[in-house]
Formats: structure tokens, sequence, C-alpha cells
């Protein structure tokens, strides 16, 4: 390779880190806007903590609360509860930067799709976060509290309250992408949908094995992030012959 092809590639090399770096400041300074208006203008950060604990406090006996054991716990958590919902409320914005910096490596009719692409993944990370919260959390924790000996007095940690929480909803909102995996590898060319149908009952056996790593110990949380990533898998197996369909250039479609 000459010297002024060297000089090329690495200047284009800085190109690319310098436009990576622009559109992680973009993200993070959305971010840090919606933080300091859930912070400081509404609802606040002992609100949203609140919110976020209610499952559990449904299932603790009448009167039961929540504990902090550490010194500067009570403020930290409802912080990093503010953090976390400043992300989720700003994923559109996150997505859409990270398919903008992917954007110039793709064909015009396929960056006509990143929209749609945003807006879908966006969606379905909101929506296995909410059905983390609204359906598992109140199911798991009552199961887990009745499974509790008499004896016990249940009264969780909000730190620890806190991260099991996190871990779950990541890995429902994460799950719940699933479909658009499987649509953005088959379009890619990277594997066909026939041969994602070949590998199904693998498949199915990584899903509940990736279900018992990530989420507590009992057989109904396993059931209800195993179930959804099949079920998912299937509709992106549904979905992925029409994506390819509409981002086909003219001479493919011809062809």
């Amino acid at each position: 390779m000459s010297e002024e092809q060297q000089s090329g590639t690495q200047d284009t090399f800085i190109s690319h880190l310098v436009e990576l770096r622009s559109r992680l400041v973009k993200a993070s300074v959305v971010v840090l806007i919606i933080f300091g208006v859930l912070f400081l203008v509404w609802p606040g950060p002992a609100a949203i903590y609140d919110f976020l604990a209610r499952p559990m406090m449904a299932a603790l006996p009448a009167g039961a609360k929540m504990i902090a054991t550490g010194v500067i716990t009570p403020f930290l958590v409802p912080m990093k509860v503010t953090l976390l919902v400043a992300f989720v409320v700003s994923l559109p914005w996150v997505l859409y930067q990270l398919w903008a910096f992917i954007a110039p490596g793709l064909y015009a009719h396929e960056r006509k799709l990143v929209a749609p692409l945003v807006i879908s993944s966006s969606l379905l990370f909101i929506l296995g976060v909410a059905f983390s919260y609204f359906f598992v959390f109140g199911t798991v924790f009552k199961f887990i509290n009745e499974f509790a000996p008499k004896s016990i007095t249940v009264a969780p940690d909000i730190e620890a309250y806190f991260d099991f929480v996190m871990t779950m909803c990541l890995a429902f909102g994460v799950t719940f992408e699933v479909p658009v995996v499987v649509v953005v590898l088959v379009r890619m060319g990277l594997v066909t949908v026939e041969k994602m149908k070949a590998i199904r009952p693998y498949v199915i056996v990584g899903a509940f094995v990736v279900a018992a790593v990530v989420t507590p110990p009992d057989i109904m949380s396993q059931l209800f992030l195993a179930v959804p990533l099949c079920l998912l898998y299937e509709v992106g197996l549904l979905l992925a012959p029409m994506f390819v369909r509409a981002t086909q250039a003219p001479e493919e479609a011809s062809s």
C-alpha cells in the first residue's frame, strides 16, 4: 500500500471516530436534558422510585416497607432510577444517532428505512420493559412472597431491588428486539430465512438457557422470558421476507 493510500485510510478512520464522538455527544446531551427535567421539574426522583417500587409494595404484607442499608442509598438509588427512565424516554433519539452513524454506508433504498427501524426498535424495547413491569413483576413478587415462610419478615433492600429491576427490564427490553435482529440479519445476507427456520430447535433451547441465566431461579420468571423470546423469533421470520422485498434495489427487484 502506497503512502497516499495509507494517509487516506487513516484520514477516513479519524473522520469516522470524529463522527462517532459527535453522535455520542448528541445522544448524551438529550439524555442529560431529560434527566434534568425529570429531576428538577416533574415528577422528581422520589416519585419515580415509588412508581418503580409499586409492584413490590403491592406484594408485601400490609404496612411493610423496603429498607435502605447504606447512608447515601436513599439519595443515590432514586437518582439512578431517574437516569434509567431518562435513557428509556430518549431511546428513539439515541437509536436515531446510531442509525445515522451507520447510514452513510448504506444504499439510498436502504437509508429510507432507517426511520422504521428506529421506531420499531424503540417501541419494542419499551414494550419489553412495560411487559416486565406491569405483568412479570407483580406475578413473580407475589409468588415469591407467598412462598416465603411465615417466620420471615420480607423487607427488600432498595439497592438490591433496583439492581434486580434494572436487570429484568434490560433482559426483557433486549428480548423484544429479537424481530429486529432477525430482520436485519436476513437483509444483510448473513443468514437466510430457511436457515433461521432450520435452527429453530436450537433457538428454543438457547432461549431457555438465557432465561435461566438472567432471571431469578424460579420457573415462572424463566417462562415469562423464554416464551416471548421464541414467539418474537417467529415474528421476525414472518417479517423478514417482507422487509427484504421492501428494501430491494431496482436491479435486485428486476432480477
